[in-house]
This record gives C-alpha cells, sequence and structure tokens, in this order.
C-alpha cells in the first residue's frame, strides 16, 4: 500500500471521505450479504436485468473499489474466485467483519484501484457497482481493468447515469429535476456542495472511445428502469424520475482477444 502523501489527491480525498462515511454503509452492507444480486439504488434483481454471467464456477474475479464487498459474496457463492479491493480501509474493516460472520472467506486488499498490486493478465472478470467505476478517474482505471483481464475477460461496471449527472441540483439532499444544469460536454471531474470527495462521470461518446482504445468491445449499456412500486432510501431520484429517464447505466464490455 502506497503512503498517502504518495497517491493522487482525488484518491487522498475519497479515502478520507469514505472512511468517515463507512459507518454508514455497515448495515446496508450487511443486508446485501445477505440477498440474492441485485442492482443500484432500486436494487433491481439480476434475475431481471441479467447482468452477471450465466457461469461463474472458477473464474478469477477482481471487484474495483468493493467496499463491504457483497458483489464479490455474490461472485463467490456462486463459485468464482474474487479478489476485493478499496480504497478505504474502514470500508474493509465492514466487509472482514462480514466475512466473519457469514462464514465467507477471499483476498481483501487496502488500495488503490487505479493501480492494482496483481500481474497483468490475472483475471477473467472485473466488476465494479458504485465502487471504482465512480471514485475513480475513469483515464486510469479503465486501463487499468484492461491490464488485470486476461483476453476475452469481461468488465461489467455500474454508474449513475448521464442524464441524472446533469440534472442533479447542488443541494445534496434535493432529488433530480427536470432542467439541465451543466454541460454535457467536458464531463468528467465532479465535486458536489457538502463534502470533499471527488466523483468522475463521463459523456457516452467519450466512454465508448476510452472502453474501445484499451481494448473493450461493448457489448451491452443497460439503462435501469425500475419496477413499479419500487423503494430506496438515497435521495437521488424520486421513483417517478426514475421510470422517465434512466438515474443508473451498467457497463458490460470484453476485452478483445
Amino acid at each position: 500500500m502506497r503512503a498517502m502523501e504518495e497517491l493522487p489527491e482525488h484518491v487522498r480525498r475519497n479515502r478520507t471521505a469514505w472512511d468517515q462515511w463507512a459507518a454508514e454503509y455497515v448495515a446496508m452492507g450487511r443486508h446485501a450479504w445477505q440477498t440474492e444480486p441485485s442492482w443500484g439504488i432500486w436494487s433491481v434483481p439480476d434475475t431481471e436485468l441479467n447482468v452477471l454471467p450465466e457461469e461463474l464456477t472458477g473464474l478469477d474475479a477482481i471487484e474495483l473499489g468493493c467496499g463491504t464487498a457483497y458483489v464479490s459474496a455474490w461472485l463467490a457463492r456462486r463459485g468464482a474466485r474474487p479478489v476485493g479491493i478499496d480504497n478505504s480501509a474502514e470500508q474493509l474493516r465492514s466487509a472482514r467483519a462480514f466475512q466473519r460472520e457469514f462464514g465467507l472467506e477471499f483476498p481483501l486488499w487496502h488500495g488503490n484501484a487505479e493501480a492494482v498490486p496483481a500481474a497483468e493478465e490475472s483475471f477473467d472478470l472485473a466488476i465494479s457497482e458504485y465502487g471504482a467505476s465512480i471514485w475513480c478517474d475513469p483515464y486510469r482505471w479503465i486501463p487499468e481493468a484492461a491490464r488485470l483481464l486476461r483476453p476475452g475477460g469481461q468488465l461489467i461496471f455500474l454508474v449513475n447515469g448521464v442524464i441524472a449527472v446533469l440534472t442533479f441540483p447542488d443541494d445534496p439532499d434535493a432529488p433530480a429535476g427536470e432542467r439541465l444544469l451543466r454541460p454535457y460536454f467536458g464531463m468528467h471531474h465532479f465535486e458536489w456542495n457538502g463534502d470533499d470527495s471527488v466523483e468522475f462521470h463521463l459523456p457516452h461518446g467519450e466512454m465508448i472511445d476510452l472502453l474501445g482504445r484499451c481494448g473493450f468491445v461493448v457489448e451491452r449499456l443497460i439503462e435501469v428502469r425500475p419496477p413499479e412500486g419500487s423503494t430506496t432510501s438515497f435521495p437521488l431520484v424520486t421513483l417517478e424520475w426514475a421510470r422517465q429517464w434512466p438515474c443508473e447505466e451498467i457497463w458490460v464490455a470484453r476485452k478483445q482477444g
């Protein structure tokens, strides 16, 4: 693990932020460890979205920005060999507690997902749900995912929907509206009122270009639409909003052989 002062500024800031926020995610993490796979703030079941590969047995997988590592737990229960890496020691403390609580062990690394301490072509699957996918610079973490994956390996990541990012108000407790508040062109580095963390979001065209330059072919872009009656504890969007526009997107890409 690199010393704090050696890390990029956004990595240092996000490490501090997530160490402070970790306690707020313990209950949510415990719940996710006990449930079947579901995605995003609306917990849309994987049986509806079909995100995970049908066959995971024997696959070497890495969860980039694993947090409490519930996605890695889902993979392990389906026969994969996951490794989780996260920037926050406190999030990993929760993940290790859940490993003991639920009797499921896999490696957990404290580190920056933009520079993973693993050899190239070590994994068959790289996955991120609101981990590296928004808290790391895509121009660093996506090339790193390409380095880590074997030819034919799959990259799966969930992010905020582009329309949602453009319509989030400055008030972090207010939901997205119906008016564009910031430009689409130039999307990349985002800072929000009320905290010192840094997020990253790209326009669709730039994301497609970046994935292509890193040797990926996009297989699917799933624009998540929660079912009627869905609920969430996050104030990002209302259900009415999310039924009209995608507040979350899941990218599925494959590294060319």
